[in-house]
């Protein structure tokens, strides 16, 4: 076909193939580095395979979730730290999946944005390689949308997909066998994970301190990096407990902090009667709290507080699930029990 006088082309319409292309050609290495049993990611299909008995399932269930990352974002994009919020962005889908007792297979991304940066995309993809990794889960493919006047320059916005299964008999939570008594175990979070940064940077703005400040509460980093701590992800400490039947539910604290997310694991007729002196909350939701001016209800229903997993366990199982948990590193504490209601 030949080429018409004075004739339009994609690039001059906004829409860089050849930055596309170099940007699947930059990651394809970090997804060939996600690899797992059952699947071998491979970027440049249209779609991706896994195979289930080979990932050791005889009667297994696929769970599905799907998450963003939020304005963290915008902490992201106003300071150029690109490489951490992908984390997030598998972290807030595949702890949802251990809320379903599910163990994460498959990760797939979104990534729009108004001009391409491949630098910047290729961090933030770094990023997702690295929680696919601490995962377990496979990196198998995913779409970029360069989308011209949909975006300020510079901005982005990403989703994450995941695939998991559980055995039948596995499935969370067991809402039958949950009674009065049984105990609650929290687990430490890395910070804010990813809820609640609109009204984070809404306290920043307020406190008059700039990105690149000392952090109040964190030695020897700025603002940014110690708000841009990633999502804690709790597959490795946590799955063995679930597939090995010890734990009755789970709640993963998401948006609605822990006034919302524990109720969605919790049988009809209980209620989660929580101490709140079981646990101090760490230093940057101390300081949010002050220099935001923010009421208590308030915190508990926005932020996690310092805990990022809610497990419910028999008492009998509680040595078992609280010993393991510290021994792979995990900050586990109990913090109350279920009550009739």
């Amino acid at each position: 076909m030949s080429e018409r006088p004075n004739g339009l082309t994609y690039a001059q319409a906004g829409v860089s193939i050849d930055a596309g292309n170099e940007l699947v050609e930059r990651i394809k290495p970090l997804a060939k580095s996600t690899r797992r049993s059952g699947s071998e990611p491979s970027l440049g299909g249209f779609g991706a395979l896994f195979d289930l008995k080979a990932a050791g399932y005889d009667d297994p269930l696929l769970v599905t979730t799907t998450d963003g990352v939020g304005t963290k974002l915008k902490v992201a994009i106003e300071t150029g730290i690109h490489d951490t919020v992908g984390i997030d962005l598998v972290g807030m889908c595949v702890n949802d999946l251990l809320a379903q007792g599910a163990e994460p297979l498959m990760f797939l991304d979104y990534y729009a944005t108004g001009k391409l940066d491949v630098e910047a995309a290729a961090a933030v993809v770094s990023g997702i390689a690295e929680g696919c990794r601490q995962a377990n889960c496979a990196l198998v493919g995913g779409e970029t949308a360069e989308m011209p006047g949909m975006y300020a320059e510079g901005d982005y916005d990403m989703a994450g997909f995941c695939v998991g299964a559980v055995d039948r008999d596995k499935v969370l939570p067991r809402l039958g066998d949950q009674k009065a008594g049984d105990l609650l175990i929290g687990i430490g979070s890395s910070g804010p994970h990813s809820n609640g940064y609109s009204l984070i940077r809404r306290v920043v703005e307020r406190s008059g301190l700039a990105w690149d400040a000392p952090a109040p509460f964190a030695e020897d980093r700025t603002l940014a990096q110690a708000l841009l701590e990633p999502t804690r992800i709790y597959i490795r400490s946590v799955l063995p407990h679930l597939k090995a039947g010890r734990v009755k539910g789970l709640a993963h604290i998401t948006g609605g902090g822990l006034i919302e997310n524990p109720p969605r694991a919790i049988a009809g007729g209980l209620v989660p009667q929580f101490d709140w002196n079981a646990w101090t909350m760490p230093p940057v939701f101390q300081w949010l709290q002050e220099a935001g001016g923010i009421a208590e209800h308030e915190m508990r229903r926005t932020f996690n507080c310092g805990v990022g997993l809610v497990l419910i366990v028999e008492p009998h199982d509680l040595p078992d699930v609280l010993e393991g948990l510290v021994q792979d590193g995990e900050d586990a504490f109990v913090m109350g029990e279920l009550a009739a209601g």
